[in-house]
């Protein structure tokens, strides 16, 4: 479910399409009152001499018990979500870029939602740690007796200065409290580079792998 545009545009297109969304109809930024102090982070408001591990669009800081692995599209190799493994849970992040004064979180929340409900599953929308997020059953497999397997994924959101930051929850931070605390904690804790290119509302700021793979699997990087 990522909203990117495969699409190459140049910097004055990019800034063009900018300043269009910001004169079309602008949604409240959603994000915690605390976000610029206690995270997500801009890269602006993150200490520099903490050890993270630097992916591009977003910097990840290593906790024991973490690991990590990049997400990417076959048939370009672009690196297109980090997945975080944690608390026996899954975090899969991705940031875009977004207007300056508007957010985006609403318009996707909407799309997420009718995505899921075409492919059968149910989704409700409640106030989480980051404001409002969206709690899904997904049809995964059907069984021989006919009954629909489901997983349950929490999506959540935060709207940064000109960016998106999505995180998708799998495992048991979508259902138990104390795996959701540690893995928001982790969300809490990352850090989103913007750039300072311009970029049309919604392409994904492009992820990069790190420059020390762990032995066996280029994709497949533990963060300690």
């Amino acid at each position: 479910m990522s909203d990117t545009s495969d699409t190459p545009r140049g910097a004055d297109r990019g800034a063009e399409l900018e300043q269009q969304t910001a004169e079309a109809e602008e949604f409240e930024k959603s994000a915690p009152e605390d976000r610029a102090t206690e995270g997500p982070l801009d890269e602006s408001e993150a200490n520099p001499v903490r050890p993270y591990v630097d992916l591009g669009g977003v910097k990840i800081l290593p906790r024991e018990g973490l690991h990590l692995r990049l997400e990417v599209e076959e048939e370009s190799q672009r690196v297109v979500a980090v997945g975080l493994d944690y608390a026996n849970s899954t975090l899969q992040v991705q940031p875009f870029a977004a207007p300056r004064s508007s957010g985006l979180w609403h318009e996707i929340r909407e799309q997420i939602t009718d995505q899921i409900q075409r492919q059968g599953g149910r989704v409700s929308e409640r106030d989480g740690a980051f404001g409002p997020e969206l709690v899904a059953e997904i049809p995964v497999a059907a069984e021989p007796n006919g009954a629909v397997e489901t997983r349950v994924a929490r999506f959540v959101g935060v709207d940064g200065p000109r960016w998106f930051l999505r995180g998708v929850i799998a495992g048991d931070a979508a259902v138990k409290p104390e795996a959701a605390a540690l893995v928001e904690d982790l969300f809490r804790s990352i850090v989103v580079v913007r750039g300072s290119v311009p970029m049309p509302p919604r392409d994904l700021i492009p992820l990069r792998m790190p420059t020390a793979p762990t032995a066996g699997n280029e994709n497949d990087y533990s963060s300690l």
